[in-house]
């Protein structure tokens, strides 16, 4: 049946009306938008019926592959009974199953979890609470907030004041909070992950009294190139910040859901943070939602009569909606009921011996991965030639979307892929490397 649309025509339809996230819109004068009408496992379909595999996850949300059929079904199922409720003085079946299984599965000591939306806002949820718990056992003094050199963690004005890409920073930093960083790992070293924690209880020897957490993204940070470091670091940091009486924020909104080849990064150290932040992947990629957990211990410090004024007083209006509760339980049923992790490993460990020929190429530089994430560095990256976008429309051009991270190239797919899939998405990616040298 023919197409009652086509890709040129929605292209120009959009330019119409839409402002694109993360985008220069002027560069839709020669690069095309690609609209996609459908999508299935790990391939994105255009009107015209050109397919791509979605090799990153489409922005590091997707699970399970795209329109997949379980998660489909108890959508549909609970579309059927509520869609959605107040979360004040109101509760609903599916949130609640969600809330008891994300304290079972999370590193032990989360106890309740506070719901929002997407990423930056529940890193927002994290700052505030942290600051407000301290504030509540009368300690005015700690405003600070703490996080690695090239972190992101959001652009919310409380989530960008907290990253260091200079990118998302700069324009907007007269706005921002005022906040400190530290050194990240420099390498995936337990060398470099000594170093780094040195650093930082350095930095708390002399200003603990007014800092009220650190913030990190747990081995892998995703906008920050795709930077990895050693599960040490994170042990580290958990000793001094509990000698210090700063509490540990961990963004695993990116590296959550068994990206880094454990459940959550945290268990690859076998500790547990202040407060645990998770979104993306929660919901198998299907709808917004976010989740802050933390414990009891300092859930109990806002527990009070109303006339304290302790309460943690913040709120979004879909907050634990019913319909991305449902999504995200139809995913922690396939995490349940499927090997899941074991195979990730298998996969891993493919996508690891097609990554080593990338080290063959003149303009590559290094190599590095971590679970289900890997990454390449090229080396004569010329930010002029645009060359990741050059990687970018080649793999386009045969049937794969990558989207480079300045001169970097990644692999983050859905779980679902195939080695046959793993094949066809890295071996694009090194012909279109070979092509720039």
């Amino acid at each position: 049946m023919k197409n009652d649309i086509s890709n040129i025509e929605l292209k120009d339809r959009d330019l119409d009306v839409l402002w694109h996230p993360c985008t220069q819109m002027k560069d839709h004068e020669t690069l095309p938008l690609i609209p996609i009408k459908k999508a299935h496992g790990v391939y994105l379909e255009d009107f015209d019926g050109n397919s791509y595999i979605d090799a990153i996850s489409s922005w590091w949300v997707n699970m399970f592959g795209h329109t997949n059929k379980y998660i489909n079904e108890k959508i549909k199922e609970q579309l059927d009974t509520l869609e959605h409720v107040i979360l004040a003085g109101f509760t609903h079946k599916q949130v609640v199953i969600l809330s008891e299984r994300l304290v079972k599965l999370t590193p032990t000591g989360l106890d309740k979890c506070f719901y929002s939306d997407n990423g930056s806002s529940a890193v927002e949820v994290a700052l505030k609470m942290s600051y407000h718990s301290h504030l509540n056992d009368g300690k005015k003094d700690k405003t600070i907030f703490v996080s690695l050199t090239n972190s992101y963690h959001g652009e919310t004005i409380g989530a960008l004041s907290v990253g260091d890409v200079e990118l998302y920073k700069e324009t907007y930093s007269p706005l921002l909070l005022k906040t400190m960083q530290t050194p990240v790992p420099k390498d995936m070293s337990v060398k470099a992950a000594q170093d780094a924690a040195m650093e930082f209880e350095n930095l708390c020897k002399r200003e603990s009294k007014n800092i009220s957490a650190i913030i990190l993204e747990p081995l892998i940070q995703g906008a920050g190139n795709m930077h990895m470091y050693h599960a040490q670091f994170l042990v580290l940091v958990r000793e001094i910040c509990s000698r210090y009486d700063v509490h540990l924020i961990a963004d695993e909104v990116m590296v959550g859901f068994g990206r880094t080849g454990e459940l959550f990064a945290c268990e690859k150290a076998k500790i547990t943070p202040d407060f645990l932040v998770l979104s993306k992947g929660l919901t198998g990629g299907y709808l917004p939602l976010s989740v802050v957990l933390t414990s009891n211990e300092i859930y109990a410090k806002f527990y009070c009569d109303y006339s304290e004024h302790k309460a943690f007083l913040h709120s979004h209006s879909y907050t634990g909606n019913a319909l991305a509760c449902a999504a995200a339980n139809a995913t922690l049923d396939i995490f349940e009921n499927d090997d899941v992790i074991e195979n990730n490993k298998i996969l891993a460990e493919h996508m690891n011996e097609k990554l080593q020929s990338f080290l063959t190429l003149e303009n590559v530089k290094s190599i590095r991965q971590t679970g289900m994430v890997c990454a390449i560095d090229l080396k004569n990256y010329d930010s002029k030639l645009r060359m990741g976008l050059k990687v970018y429309q080649y793999g386009l051009k045969n049937g794969v979307l990558l989207r480079p991270l300045g001169n970097v190239i990644y692999f983050m797919p859905p779980y679902v892929i195939t080695k046959l899939e793993i094949d066809k998405m890295m071996n694009t990616a090194f012909d279109a490397i070979k092509l720039l040298d």
